[in-house]
């Protein structure tokens, strides 16, 4: 599938968020970006999404949405991505509409559940010390080794994930990343999109 994901947060950027994601979408060699943007309501998220899809179509990178099912499959998005409750609510026609299902899982029981619901691929976390999960032991390496020799879907490491440590998540044979305050705060996102692209095919 992929190697990469960028994962959205509008609220972290300095600069232009649509601007950062047409750089960063521009720069995306095998990967796609993911829109969560869990403050906004269903209305607000689809005026935004319709924008984001089209920096994406422009620029040939996949965008996959983020909790609001029935706005992906009104814009007709790629893929939808979910907490794992919202996976297990979604229809075999609600399937049907997306080329790629993705959900977030925390445990090897959580790959397993959204595996055999049908999922394209999962986000495991979190893996590394993050701001996003303060207070919370990360699950570290080790964790993420066992699940995914265990999973036969691709996961992606999430939580914590830098340019010095992502060769230990390939190492660990994850499928790719899931980064978000990276590529929402870094001072140069093309350069940055592209050294993280090295770090992960040099695995």
């Amino acid at each position: 599938m992929f190697d990469l994901f960028c994962v959205t947060n509008r609220n972290l950027c300095q600069d232009d968020f649509l601007k950062r994601l047409d750089v960063i979408a521009q720069n995306l060699d095998c990967g796609g970006i993911i829109l969560r943007e869990k403050d906004l309501s269903e209305s607000e998220y689809e005026s935004l999404a319709k924008e984001v899809i089209s920096i994406c179509k422009k620029r040939g990178t996949v965008c996959i949405l983020h909790n609001f099912i029935d706005v992906a499959a009104k814009l007709k998005c790629d893929g939808i991505h979910l907490p794992l409750n919202k996976l297990f609510e979604l229809s075999e026609e609600q399937k049907r509409a997306f080329k790629y299902i993705g959900a977030s899982c925390h445990s090897l029981q959580d790959v397993l559940a959204a595996q055999n619901a049908g999922c394209s691929y999962v986000s495991l976390g979190h893996i590394f010390a993050t701001d996003c999960k303060k207070g919370l032991s990360p699950k570290g390496v080790d964790f993420l080794q066992e699940v995914c020799a265990n999973a036969s879907i691709p996961v992606y490491a999430i939580g914590g994930i830098s340019q010095h440590n992502i060769k230990s998540i390939m190492q660990a044979k994850a499928n790719g990343a899931c980064v978000m305050s990276g590529f929402m705060q870094c001072d140069d996102a093309a350069e940055y999109t592209k050294r993280l692209t090295r770090e992960i095919n040099a695995k």
